[in-house]
């Protein structure tokens, strides 16, 4: 039986691919949405491929030359009416999601005006994103930038509303236009946007098409006539894209994944101790430890280690894992039985080779029997652990004891990821310091998650290439144009008539 809640969301019982403005009729295969916590369907999806792909990309091919030359204010008005759209339907946008992916409503909440500040901030950024130019004997010289033609997006099933903001937002401010293949386990309030997409920006700009990266996301990569390609995810599925643009030597930016280092120095105030456990479970816990950001290892110094332990047990303890439709905050449950397998397995290798404080357990929530809930997990373990150094998206904790300051340098560092970070400390020097010498794209002091518009959000080493969130987003989706102007035609030199 379908959700009861379906109807009242105004979900459309099947869902084709969004090209020119218009959903296509189903026609071949079709894969469910279902709510993740009671496994009850919300919606068939077709399972695109190739010739969607080829219809879409064809579709924002020929969108693009009048959409490149509408001005830039005329595309930023084009994103502020979206921002408002998603805005006024955001109550239901989040309740979509929160069936579609398990999060509660305080978070899907979150995502929702985080995509519609990103809407409004390039639409103002764009306006003046410029080029450069200077003077140049007789003449002077432009440089000016300009859109790369049709991008192709991948995003993951993790946060949706924020991903294809952060994907969208960015690239037809500049002038592109795009094909978004969303995440087949988190499609719904993407495909939901598009109504709204088709009621304010014209044919072709913007096109999704859903299916499975092997399938329709596989196609994407490899098409001939997608001029820039961009994916947020996995370490191993983003070197798949970087070879797949590598072969056509397009462009390509990547934000994948994470394993992000979280420092509480012995000069925490005692004051602060109870604030400072708070942000640190809130780092490893949002998004029911789905997020590539978290902060997953936490460096405890041993001066406090104890007194810290203890009141983040407490922490941890009072965090209600429930329905994810309730109000307030909460652990909702993981996005599916798969993932849910895969954080069960972490737990089992980590209880081999490091000592389980808390959780660890699977949890059962009346109403949700499909759901895959777990307990806030806490695990003491070294740095050279599994669980220490490979990204589970669950919510797992790994606490390190340190002392010495170099050997937490190293240890934080050593790490395949570069992500984010985060410290907690009194001494702004040595904060400072610290965040010189971390190997992150994000580093935050007393405050994880400290996301504002504006600021840059990519990673080092492997998680990712380029910039995202951020003004310079705008020069990863064009390219610069160089023009030189002579004010008059020079005497011939070269072969000149004798």
């Amino acid at each position: 039986m379908p959700h009861p809640q379906s109807r009242a969301l105004g979900l459309s019982p099947r869902y084709g691919a969004f090209i020119d403005n218009a959903f296509r009729p189903v026609a071949g295969l079709t894969f469910p949405a279902a709510a993740a916590a009671t496994g009850e369907p919300l919606a068939d999806i077709a399972r695109c491929g190739a010739d969607e792909i080829e219809a879409a990309v064809a579709a924002a091919e020929a969108a693009f030359p009048s959409w490149k030359a509408r001005a830039p204010e005329e595309r930023a008005a084009c994103l502020h009416k979206l921002a408002a759209a998603i805005e006024a339907d955001a109550e239901r946008l989040m309740l979509i999601d929160t069936l579609d992916i398990g999060r509660g409503l305080w978070e899907t909440g979150i995502d929702h005006a985080i995509a519609v500040a990103q809407y409004r901030y390039f639409a103002a950024a764009i306006v003046t994103h410029e080029g450069f130019g200077r003077p140049i004997p007789d003449g002077y010289l432009i440089a000016k930038r300009e859109p790369y033609g049709v991008c192709g997006q991948i995003i993951p099933w993790n946060v949706p509303a924020i991903m294809a903001a952060f994907k969208i937002a960015p690239a037809v401010a500049a002038g592109n236009t795009v094909v978004l293949k969303p995440d087949e386990n988190a499609s719904l309030s993407t495909l939901e946007l598009c109504k709204h997409i088709a009621e304010i920006f014209p044919p072709g700009v913007i096109n999704v098409v859903p299916g499975f990266g092997d399938e329709a996301g596989a196609a994407l990569t490899a098409h001939p006539r997608a001029a820039k390609l961009a994916f947020t995810g996995s370490s191993e599925v983003g070197r798949i894209v970087s070879v797949a643009g590598a072969q056509r030597l397009v462009p390509v930016s990547l934000e994948l994944g994470g394993k992000s280092p979280n420092i509480v120095f012995p000069d925490v105030a005692a004051a602060d101790i109870d604030a400072v456990v708070d942000n640190v479970t809130f780092a490893a816990m949002y998004c029911n430890g789905q997020s590539c950001l978290a902060g997953t290892r936490l460096f405890l110094h041993e001066a406090i280690y104890d007194d810290v332990m203890s009141r983040l047990l407490a922490s941890m303890a009072r965090i209600r894992v429930a329905d994810p439709t309730s109000q307030g905050p909460l652990l909702g449950c993981l996005v599916s039985e798969k993932q849910g397998r895969r954080v069960q397995s972490y737990i089992d290798i980590g209880r081999q080779g490091g000592h389980l404080v808390t959780g660890g357990e699977r949890v059962a929530v009346p109403g949700c029997a499909a759901g895959w809930f777990f307990a806030p997990t806490v695990f003491e373990t070294t740095n050279s652990s599994r669980i220490a150094q490979e990204e589970i998206f669950g919510p797992v904790l790994s606490v390190i004891r340190w002392k010495d300051y170099e050997t937490m340098i190293r240890e934080a560092n050593d790490v395949r990821y570069g992500l984010a970070a985060g410290l907690y400390t009194r001494d702004l020097s040595r904060a400072i310091e610290t965040a010189d010498r971390l190997q992150a794209g994000n580093v935050w002091i007393n405050n994880y998650f400290n996301l504002a518009s504006g600021s840059p959000f990519g990673g080092f080493k492997e998680s990712g290439i380029g910039s995202e969130y951020c003004r310079e987003t705008l020069n990863m989706y064009t390219h610069l144009k160089a023009i030189t102007v002579q004010t008059q035609i020079k005497p011939a030199w070269y072969a000149p008539k004798a």
